[in-house]
């Protein structure tokens, strides 16, 4: 098989391109990342999908204003169990999240009984 037609090439290789450079995000070649016995991307297990060792840091910067119960809230909402779920239902719930906010419910200490917020 020529090496022109291959997943790779043809998709993988450009998606992580538009990503690198339109986009400016940065891509990391994860084959190897539990080779130590631990992962080098921060996951707590090979089945975490979302690093969250990464998200909370990211909203915590985003929204500074909010206290940590809801950061806590928010990276609970955005790593829930979503298997129930279509691939397509599953990821445009996330996208909604993400675009829209995190609608987050945290103890209202000053005046007692809880506070809404969305977190960004």
């Amino acid at each position: 098989m020529n090496s022109l037609y291959t997943e790779d090439h043809l998709i993988e290789q450009p998606a992580i391109q538009l990503m690198e450079h339109e986009l400016g995000w940065n891509s990391v070649n994860a084959y190897d990342e539990w080779s130590s016995g631990s992962s080098s991307l921060g996951r707590e297990a090979k089945r975490e999908v979302i690093l969250v060792s990464r998200l909370r840091p990211m909203l915590a910067k985003l929204n500074t204003e909010l206290p940590a119960e809801a950061l806590d809230a928010a990276v609970e909402e955005l790593t829930r169990d979503r298997s129930t779920l279509s691939l397509v239902e599953g990821t445009r719930e996330i996208d909604k999240l993400l675009r829209g906010g995190v609608n987050v419910t945290i103890p209202d200490r000053e005046r007692g009984g809880q506070r809404k917020g969305v977190m960004s």
